[in-house]
């Protein structure tokens, strides 16, 4: 249980939020959501205490543990790996030391056995000797084999070294813990094993994240913070997101009476609780919507990017044909081979791999920024393109400001241009910064409006969510539900796949699945799931 107390936090003059109190209790999983610079990093580093509030107390229940999934993937490199993920839990690891350092003592005294005798049994009661075990099976779940457990950190990849520090915060099941981005350089497949983790787990989870379908698979409440304060609600981010968006038409409809607005908020809350029979906590959460206060819902005051895609022409029926096409990574791994498909007309594809860099050479070779190993492939003539790749660095080593950038990506004047510019968000004073300065987010709102100049009838987009936060997700998985044209893509955002995608087509070294369905559907289906593995270990 963590209990906050007239929390306020400040920065120079700009007060992120005051009067903060709210009790966070073991069972539930709190999912903290706002929009950029709201201060949801900020919260967490208060009741972390790595961060000194301006005012007020964070207090643990008694004999309580906090864990804390840990920012710095540098600081644990000449350590192993299962040694890094054992130092999580931090009293039994001091136990483990203090215990080895009596047992190899050449003086051992009746004193020293007194003393290792309380030691073995705190270690005991602590789990210490199924912990290697446990913190092994924790990195496996996570995606680190065996054979790397006894590696040094220093020598990992960043991906890896984050499922490590994920672990690390995981282990020894504490009593509170605290998450920021944990699906970060998660794929699919591991992200689904966090989410029935966490769905297992008894205690109190306080997490940050821009993966909706994450947050909404195991998030018991939402606390959202905006208008400099921090709310509590009951639900996850799909409930907190389709009241507000009902409150803001309620809010622009003048002529909408008291008594009407809180008939249609009870009726939402009525529909929403009976529709959380996946949730693992369904009880207690539908017990709480109906216990909600409605006049706690109100307009969010964040603001979503205007993501349009728009066709200046339909496209024909042939739109683009790959045969026998092979691609080889630089270190000689076979990405995919004997690759065929055809693409339909209002088809919106999805390319899976375990292998992400097979999606990225497929496009790569699809836009023609890539030769292919073997095979040829051909759009139709009235197939007109946009890309978003994966890695943009190419577009930005330049020194021009935003609204030269753009121009150079199309015809018009000024006007036009920021009229593209503002619906990315981007202010008056913003756009003459220079692009090469701006952060991770910011050049993809700029890739996106680049795209949004070409009126294509195709789009190709490589993990189109990184980076980006969940006001413009939002908006760019909307938008792309109502595109007319073709969409080719791959991501690791379950919600955005399976509200977009009508055809999976995944990629392995040793063969190729295509399957006319959604997402959800196909990662269910038994047989496909018996096939995947099949091909990936052949």
């Amino acid at each position: 249980m963590i209990t906050v107390s007239n929390l306020a936090v400040q920065f120079g003059k700009r007060t992120l939020y005051k009067d903060v109190n709210m009790k966070f209790t073991s069972g539930n999983i709190y999912g903290i959501i706002g929009a950029n610079g709201a201060g949801k990093s900020t919260l967490l580093k208060a009741i972390s205490g790595e961060l000194e509030a301006t005012k007020g107390t964070i207090e643990l229940g008694p004999g309580e543990r906090l864990s804390v999934l840990s920012q710095d993937h540098f600081k644990y490199d000449e350590y192993s790996v299962l040694e890094t993920v054992l130092r999580g839990h931090t009293v039994l690891w001091d136990i483990m030391q203090e215990r080895d350092a009596l047992y190899s003592k050449e003086d051992f005294s009746d004193e020293d056995g007194i003393k290792v005798a309380e030691l073995e049994d705190k270690f005991a009661h602590l789990g210490g000797y199924t912990a290697e075990s446990d913190a092994a099976e924790l990195l496996s779940g996570l995606g680190i084999k065996d054979e790397m457990h006894g590696k040094l950190m220093g020598d990992l990849s960043g991906k890896e070294k984050v499922r490590v520090m994920l672990a690390q915060a995981l282990f020894g099941e504490p009593d509170n813990l605290l998450l920021d981005e944990p699906t970060n350089d998660l794929d699919l497949e591991t992200v689904e094993w966090l989410e029935e983790y966490l769905g297992n787990f008894e205690h109190t989870v306080l997490v940050v994240s821009h993966d909706r379908h994450f947050l909404d698979q195991v998030c018991t409440h939402t606390v959202d913070i905006d208008f400099n304060k921090v709310t509590l609600f009951a639900g996850n981010y799909s409930f907190w997101y389709e009241s507000s968006q009902l409150a803001l038409r309620q809010a622009q409809n003048q002529k909408l009476k008291a008594e009407e607005r809180k008939k249609q908020l009870e009726e939402f809350i009525r529909r929403f609780s009976a529709n959380v029979s996946k949730s693992k906590q369904t009880t207690s959460r539908k017990k709480m919507l109906e216990k909600l206060n409605v006049e706690e819902i109100q307009p969010s005051t964040r603001r979503y990017p205007g993501i349009i895609f728009q066709m200046e022409r339909e496209a024909g029926n042939q739109i683009l044909e790959v045969e026998d096409l092979k691609a080889v990574a630089d270190d000689g791994t076979v990405l995919f081979e004997h690759l065929n498909f055809t693409v339909q007309k209002d088809e919106k594809i999805v390319f899976l791999s375990r292998d992400p860099r097979a999606m990225t050479a497929l496009f790569e070779i699809l836009n023609g920024n890539r030769q292919p190993n073997e095979g040829q492939f051909s759009w139709g003539v009235t197939i007109t393109t946009a890309y978003l790749p994966l890695d943009n660095t190419q577009f930005f080593n330049t020194d021009m400001n935003m609204l030269d950038w753009l121009s150079q990506w199309g015809q018009g004047n000024d006007v036009y241009f920021k009229a593209f510019l503002g619906r990315m968000l981007f202010k008056d004073e913003d756009i003459l910064k220079s692009v090469n300065v701006l952060s991770g987010g910011e050049k993809m709102r700029l890739m996106i409006a680049r795209m949004q100049l070409n009126n294509a009838n195709c789009l190709i987009l490589d993990t189109p969510t990184n980076h980006l936060d969940m006001e413009s997700i939002q908006a760019f998985n909307n938008n792309l539900k109502l595109y007319k044209g073709n969409v080719l893509f791959a991501s690791h955002d379950h919600e955005f796949i399976n509200t977009v995608a009508n055809r999976i087509i995944e990629l392995t070294p040793n063969g190729v699945l295509d399957k006319l369905m959604n997402y959800e559907d196909y990662i269910a289906d038994a047989h496909i799931k018996e096939q995947r593995e099949q091909l990936y270990q052949a």
